[in-house]
Order: C-alpha cells, then structure tokens, then sequence
C-alpha cells in the first residue's frame, strides 16, 4: 500500500512540478530570443542608418568595411539588398538570399511593412536568426538591410538555463517526495498494525488488540476493532461454556436412560415389546451419536491454527487402525505418501479428518479396494482417499459435505451426517478445500487439498 500510495503522490508532485516549470522554461525562451532579436534589429538599424547615407552619396567602400568588421566579429552575414533582390553589399560573397525566412521578410519590407519578431528558438531548432530592416529614403524604401545569425549559442544558453531550472526544481520535489515517504508511513503504520492484528484474531487469538498511534480516524478504528473483538471473544465464551454445560448436562441423563431402557429387557415378555426396546436401545445410542458429532462442530470455533506436520509420519501413526477396520471388512487397504511431503495441518488434525475418510470408504463403500496415496502439485499437497465401491452421484457428492446430509442407501448404517460436513470445515480452516470426485465408472474419490509447507532443518 506505500507504494500505491507514493505511486500517486509522486506523480502528482511531479505533475505540479511541471505546471509551474514548463510555462517559466517558456518564458525563458522566449526572453532569451526577445533579447537577441532586439540586439541584431539594433544592429540592422544601425546599419540601414549608415546604408541611407552611403546610398544618397554614392560612397560604399565605408559602409563595405563595416559590415565585413561586423561579419568577422559576431559570425553573422550581412548584406544590404536592392528591390527586385540584387545585392548591393553583402559582408560574403555567397550570400543566399534563396531562403525562405528571408526572402520572405525582403517582400514584407520592400512593400513597406516592417517584419514581424521571429519564432521563439527553441534548443532542438536550428534555423538561423533572420533581421530584416528596410532603408526609406523620403518613405520610399529603396534598400533593405538583412542579418542572418547563428542561434547555437543562443539554444546552448537556452538549454542551460532549463537544465539550471530543472536542477533548482528538483531539490523542493525531492524534499517533498522525501516528506511525503515518513508520513505515508506515518499513515499506513496503523492500517499494517490493524491487519497483523486481524491475523492474529482469526487466528485464534481473542487476546489481541490493536494499539494505535496515529490519525484520529484510525485510532477511532482502532477502538472500534477493540471492542468488536471484545464482543467476540464473550460470544465465543459464552458458546463454550454452553458447550461444556451441554456436554456435562446431556451425557449423564443420556447414559442413564440408555441404562434404563438396557434394563427393562428381562421384563418384556411379547415379541412386540422387545422389537420396541430394540428401538428405543438404538435410538438412544443413535442419540448419543448426535450428541457428539455436535460437540464436535460447535468446539470447531476454538480450533488452533493450522500449523506444518510431516505427512508420511502422521499416516503411520494412523494407518495400524485403518488396517485392522479394513481387514474386519474384508477390505484390501494401500498406502502410497512419499517421504519429505509437509502440509499445514487443519486444526484438529488432519488424522482425524483422514480417520472420516477412510472409515467411510470402509463403510459406506461397499468396494473392496481403498487406496490412500499423496503428491504434491505445485504449492499444493493433494490426499485421496480411493475406493471402488458403488460410489455416488454427481448432485449427491456435492450434498455429502452439506450437514446431517445422508445418502438413501445409508439409512440403516450408523452415522450422523455430520462427519465430512466437519472434515470440510476444518480442511477449509486451513486454507485448503475438500471435494469428492468420481475416479472410474465407479467409486469415489475423497480429495483434501492442503497448502504445502515448506522443509526446514
């Protein structure tokens, strides 16, 4: 954000810089070639002064002297024109009156109009300086003095006073961008302050608060995220104190009646009434189930954050119990995680979300196959979770992860609906995401994609 913020300020500083700089480089200009213009017509002047005399005597050899001496001393032509073009005098032999600035102003002043002030000369022009000044005699013009000057040193003394001014206008722009980068700071500090510790909330730590020294609009922020956070945190106390409560309250009730309705069994003598204990035995143990299934949700709220966990270690700690549910069910289990392979581990853990995994495949599957391999795609480390059973269609994959969702053909199977409802929580905690895929014509294909982390030694 500095930089975005210095990416406008500076432009604009420059912007303004240039505002005022350009039109007094003009200006520079423009004096500059008033100032020679007003010299070489006071010279020109001059010259058709001398040129009027020298013409009503008939005596030229002075006046030829004169414009040589002036030629040789300033490196300017000079000639002094008749009408119709001829060359009375001229300071060069090969004096050319074929170009078109001056034959131009010849035409104006034979026809008795004084020429107008050149062009401004700018540094990258190189068209000589031409003066044209008509000599009358009685109103009658009947000569014309013409200047023809070189504007090299007056572009060099143009361009050194521009870079001169772009010098001295650099020092206050500098000093400005040298202010404005402290308090872009300045500004920007509580807004990086406010985001770490926003992090650190979502994080899980209620305890953060955000200590602002700055505008009064951000510390007004500030004070305002404080007290949200503060909110927050008693809501999320008050949900695990309900928590605990429901947990103590509900389970020992729930166990008794269980124990009760357990008991009543010698005492049942019909058929019908031992099929509606039956009922009522797994109802309460289904009941049960829910109970902590729910827990388990709600305690999703106070999870840790996700942190890194070498992925080959944590499956074998696990993979002894999928082995031994597998072989109860006949089922044919392989597992395939490269060593050095690390993820950010969901809080909770990622052993219970691949425990949900396969136990459903064991379960609710029907195949005879489960397979549990890794790889690592760009930043991403991918786990499935394999299995060749009848699988589920595609609307039914995409409401699996939705809560208390259960497919028809799982009605009569323990369960709650809950379990990869949970599992995509706590997977997406992580910054990761679950899907369930199709792999063949048959099966399914559990996906967990996690942000890789990195091996440090």
């Amino acid at each position: 954000m500095l930089r975005r913020l210095l990416g406008v300020l500076v432009p604009l500083l420059v912007v303004l810089a240039a505002a005022m700089g350009v039109p007094l480089a003009m200006a520079v200009a423009e004096g500059e070639t008033q100032r020679m213009y007003l010299d070489r017509l006071a010279d020109a002047s001059r010259f058709a002064s001398l040129a009027d005399n020298a013409l009503s005597s008939g005596r030229t050899a002075a006046l030829r002297d004169e414009i040589v001496r002036y030629d040789a001393l300033y490196s300017s032509p000079i000639a002094l024109v008749a009408p119709g073009g001829r060359i009375i005098l001229a300071s060069r032999e090969n004096f050319d009156l074929t170009v078109p600035t001056v034959s131009e102003q010849l035409e104006l002043a034979f026809a008795g109009y004084r020429p107008e002030p050149p062009e401004v000369v700018w540094p990258w022009r190189d068209a000589p300086l031409v003066v044209v000044e008509p000599v009358g005699r009685d109103s009658e013009v009947v000569a014309s003095v013409v200047t023809v000057s070189s504007t090299a040193s007056l572009r060099a003394r143009i361009e050194q006073i521009w870079w001169l001014l772009v010098l001295v206008g650099l020092v206050p722009l500098l000093a400005l961008v040298a202010v404005a980068w402290p308090i872009s700071r300045w500004v920007l500090r509580p807004i990086h302050q406010l985001d770490e510790a926003t992090a650190r909330v979502a994080s899980g730590k209620l305890d953060t608060r955000a200590d602002v020294d700055g505008p009064p609009e951000l510390r007004r922020l500030a004070v305002s995220f404080n007290s949200m956070v503060d909110v927050v945190g008693r809501a999320l106390r008050r949900q695990r104190a309900f928590v605990a409560d429901a947990s103590h309250q509900l389970r020992n009730p729930l166990a008794s009646l269980r124990l009760a309705v357990e008991n009543l069994q010698p005492h049942l003598d019909s058929e019908a009434a031992r099929q509606a204990h039956e009922i009522a035995v797994e109802e309460a143990a289904e009941m049960g189930r829910v109970l902590d299934a729910l827990l388990a949700a709600t305690r999703l709220d106070s999870a840790a954050a996700a942190e890194p966990v070498e992925l080959d270690s944590l499956v074998a700690t696990h993979e002894p119990a999928w082995a031994a549910s597998a072989l109860r069910a006949e089922i044919e289990l392989h597992v395939d995680i490269p060593a050095g392979l690390r993820v950010l581990e969901p809080p909770g853990g990622l052993g219970s979300v691949l425990d949900e995994l396969v136990g459903n495949a064991v379960r609710l599957s029907g195949g005879s196959e489960i397979i549990v391999r890794a790889e690592r795609v760009g930043d991403v480390v991918e786990l499935h979770v394999i299995d060749d059973g009848t699988g589920l269609p595609e609307a039914e994959r995409v409401a699996a992860l939705d809560r208390f969702w259960r497919s028809p053909r799982h009605q009569n199977i323990a369960g709650t609906g809950l379990g990869l409802a949970i599992c995509a929580e706590l997977v997406t905690a992580a910054g990761g995401d679950l899907e369930l895929l199709s792999p063949g014509p048959h099966g399914l294909d559990a996906v967990v994609r996690l942000p890789a982390a990195e091996l440090t030694r």
